[in-house]
């Protein structure tokens, strides 16, 4: 096992990686804790519930079970209150514990529903995907969906402990993996050129889950997240690189209906998109745009965005937590490594989907 330590205003905690993590959960539970709420989806819940629940059961504590319907589509108030309902219901109080089992979704709702209840109980993230064990399980983003635009609904609340079981991903579809591959690539783009050359050497090995390969992958993803986190918790500055790719992705989401791409492959199709913008306006050589087309098609995503309309682009993109004033910005990335947040001027943007949405939906 390897352990990431997240260093926050909003709380310290660990992140605990390695093979058989699901049969330790009680280590992360305190031992003031009066009840644990498990929250899953009948998918997950059928492959690691028993599991889980005879982990958590090992602690002595009552445990309750609240069951969630499965998939991005179900991001949504709606679902929500079926959290506070079973918390209710149990009159959980506030010593009880959240235990969030599942993808980014069940983690974000999780999440949320912890930093809402009674204020606040504590919550433990334990991710079943590799999109949410490298990215959203990690650093306090909670939240749901609105019509109008993703995760525009949440808080920034800290679990007190991640729990990353990398035999869980044996059981994930390839396209699932290609999804979370999309977040891991990203850490080398904004911050960490040495990584990106590294997943580059490494492709075959991370799609197929090496072990060794996949275990540094998400253990270095959790270091440099960790890093930026701990020195802007609330996104009032750095944080914001942490989006590249970003604002076109929860745009394609957004425009196709919830669920119709998953979230890491909007995500890395995005992550060209802002890429070609970047080579108009940050200098970014036209030798690093393929390096990123090519290792985003390589790892299993889709290269080429869904024709929205240029309009309807744009329109989608302005519901965005990082428009100011009006301002559509950017995570821009001057070479590969560095990264950048800035306001895009609206001919280059034009320019950049007009050449790169082709595909019709």
């Amino acid at each position: 096992m390897s352990t990431v330590q997240v260093d926050t205003p909003g709380g310290s905690y660990p992140i605990h990686i390695g093979a058989g993590r699901l049969d330790l959960l009680a280590q992360s539970i305190p031992d003031d804790a009066t009840a644990i709420a498990l929250v899953s989806n009948p998918t997950v819940d059928a492959l690691y519930g028993q599991r889980v629940r005879a982990a958590l059961e090992a602690t002595g504590k009552r445990l309750i079970f609240i069951e969630l319907p499965d998939g991005e589509a179900h991001k949504n108030w709606e679902t929500l209150n079926l959290i506070f309902d079973g918390l209710l219901q149990n009159r959980l109080d506030r010593k009880a514990v959240l235990v969030a089992l599942g993808g980014g979704v069940i983690g974000d709702m999780g999440g949320f529903a912890a930093a809402s209840y009674m204020r606040g109980i504590r919550f433990v993230q334990v991710p079943t995907t590799l999109l949410s064990q490298v990215d959203s399980s990690v650093g306090g983003k909670t939240g749901i969906n609105h019509p109008l635009g993703k995760n525009m609904v949440g808080a920034f609340y800290q679990p007190i402990a991640v729990e990353i079981d990398t035999d869980v991903l044996k059981t994930l579809p390839a396209r699932e993996i290609s999804a979370g591959l999309a977040e891991v690539i990203k850490y080398g783009l904004i911050i960490d050129a040495d990584f990106f050359v590294w997943c580059e050497q490494n492709v075959d090995a991370l799609r197929t889950l090496e072990p060794q390969a996949i275990t540094y992958a998400i253990q270095r993803s959790c270091e440099l997240k960790a890093y930026v986190v701990s020195q802007d918790e609330r996104e009032s500055g750095l944080r914001a690189i942490l989006n590249f790719g970003h604002t076109f992705g929860h745009a394609i989401e957004a425009g196709l209906g919830y669920g119709a791409w998953l979230h890491g492959e909007a995500v890395g199709c995005g992550m060209v998109q802002a890429a070609e913008l970047s080579a108009l306006t940050m200098g970014l050589t036209s030798a690093s745009v393929e390096r990123v087309r090519a290792l985003t098609q390589a790892i299993g995503c889709p290269v080429q965005p869904p024709d929205l309309g240029v309009d309807r682009w744009i329109e989608l993109m302005q519901v965005d937590k990082k428009t100011e004033g009006g301002k559509l910005r950017f995570v821009l990335l001057p070479e590969i490594g560095q990264a950048r947040f800035e306001a895009a001027e609206p001919d280059a943007l034009r320019h950049v989907l007009e050449k790169t949405t082709i595909v019709q939906v």
